[in-house]
């Protein structure tokens, strides 16, 4: 479990194809990897992975096909730059919110636009992501826990402040970056604890009638 307040960033520096899937070595200067020991999660981009081997400025991990199919990933090359966030301890503050690192699948940014100091970025989520993003709500965005200032239709805008901008890889999106999201786990739960029984025997189907049928609108 993690926070979405990225630690560091760091680098890719080995992709490797094995029997199938992915291995990867993360390379920082700036992560401390004096308490992580080898079974250990470290969110990569906002993805859950698991220390195999460890090294003064980094570790390597195995990334699944389904991890793979789901995220950036597969995509990503040597030198790709990554934000980073160890697992969250029981004594940690909870800067940000309740974060899994299962990504959901991918989203597009879509426009950056300044606004004051700080700098908005609209993002195109999948269709069958976007009933899970409301207005104030949270989402993580390559491990980054932000809130949902605006939306229109599959669109959301989030507002970056100059601190999250300086510790992140953010600034490095334009239009066109496609990046990993996570919407909050909450919503997950709440669409299979409303559908009940039915959820043995049907698809996910949270609508705004079905809301409303058990009391959470009017």
């Amino acid at each position: 479990m993690f926070t979405g307040i990225i630690e560091a960033t760091g680098t890719l520096t080995e992709l490797t194809l094995k029997q199938g899937d992915l291995s990867v070595r993360v390379s920082s200067t700036t992560l401390d990897m004096n308490d992580v020991q080898l079974g250990d999660s470290i969110a990569t981009n906002g993805v859950c992975l698991t220390v195999v081997e460890k090294f003064a400025d980094g570790f390597r991990a195995d990334v699944s096909n389904e991890t793979l199919k789901l995220t950036r990933f597969g995509e990503y090359r040597v030198g790709q730059k990554v934000n980073l966030e160890k697992a969250l301890q029981p004594v940690s503050r909870l800067g940000g919110h309740l974060v899994s690192g299962h990504v959901d699948g991918i989203a597009e940014v879509v426009a950056v636009q300044p606004n004051a100091r700080a700098t908005d970025y609209w993002l195109k989520a999948p269709a069958q992501l976007t009933k899970y993003i409301p207005y104030k709500g949270s989402v993580a965005i390559d491990g980054v826990s932000l809130t949902v200032n605006d939306l229109d239709g599959d669109k959301f805008k989030l507002t970056i402040v100059p601190h999250t901008a300086q510790e992140t890889i953010i600034t490095d999106f334009k239009v066109g970056t496609l990046i990993n999201l996570e919407v909050d786990q909450i919503a997950r739960y709440l669409e299979r604890l409303i559908q009940g029984e039915s959820a043995a025997t049907q698809q996910s189907t949270l609508t705004t009638s079905l809301l409303a049928k058990a009391g959470f609108i009017k």
